[in-house]
């Protein structure tokens, strides 16, 4: 194993234990490299490397802290690595929105709290009937992402919102080329709200998946006639 992997391996150690929780500062570099057995050099490199995916925070002329772990924090990786997708991952794309998303729609009819459903309602209610491409997508956006919320999975959240990005293009190609798209939106996200109101987790499940599945097979014959 690489020194630095070495390094990083023993840090993550320190943290999974518990011995250093959300917030903590780490030991003065001397005395924790020669604790860990390390150099300064590879502890250094390893210290670098964790604060890029955000596991650590390195404050100048302060210390190096640990940072809150949050999933939203640490998926910001996740995110900066699904920017550099090619145009022919798309469908991959909507591949995975297809599993994780009916799922954490079910979730939310179980645990969205009322006004958050009323929220959803607002979005709905904020669309023209004949909306342009542009406020249909900006709208479409702001009902997954409060779907996801509403599951209460802040993990499973993250997940779908670092997923969303990829898959607007073709959200917005799909609105300016195929008839009834919006309408056919529209009328999905209602469906889905419906579902979460009455508490039906697997109504909400099912017209997720009809929903995000309707987009793909779209996509699909699309890209086929290119």
């Amino acid at each position: 194993m690489p020194v630095t992997d070495e390094a990083i391996e023993k840090i993550k150690a320190m943290i999974v234990s518990g011995e250093l929780g959300p917030g903590a500062r780490l030991p003065r570099e001397a005395d924790l490299a020669e604790r860990l057995g390390l150099s300064r050099n590879s502890l250094r490199e390893a210290v670098k490397a964790l604060s890029l995916i955000r596991v650590l925070d390195v404050r100048q002329g302060d210390g190096t802290y640990v940072t809150s772990l949050d999933p939203d924090l640490l998926l910001d990786a996740m995110t900066f690595v699904v920017d550099f997708h090619r145009d022919d991952t798309v469908l991959e794309f909507f591949e995975v929105r297809r599993i994780l998303e009916p799922a954490a729609t079910a979730m939310a009819a179980l645990t969205m709290p009322a006004e958050d459903v009323a929220g959803l309602r607002e979005v709905l209610a904020e669309l023209d009937p004949d909306p342009d491409v542009e406020a249909l997508v900006a709208n479409d956006l702001e009902f997954h992402r409060r779907v996801a919320a509403g599951s209460g999975n802040a993990v499973l959240c993250s997940l779908i919102e670092g997923l969303s990005g990829p898959t607007t293009r073709a959200r917005i190609w799909r609105g300016l080329t195929q008839e009834g798209a919006v309408a056919r939106t529209i009328e999905q996200h209602t469906a889905i709200c419906d579902a979460i109101e009455a508490r039906q987790p697997d109504v909400a499940r099912s017209w997720a998946t009809v929903h995000i599945a309707d987009v793909e097979k779209w996509l699909r014959s699309a890209l086929v006639e290119q």
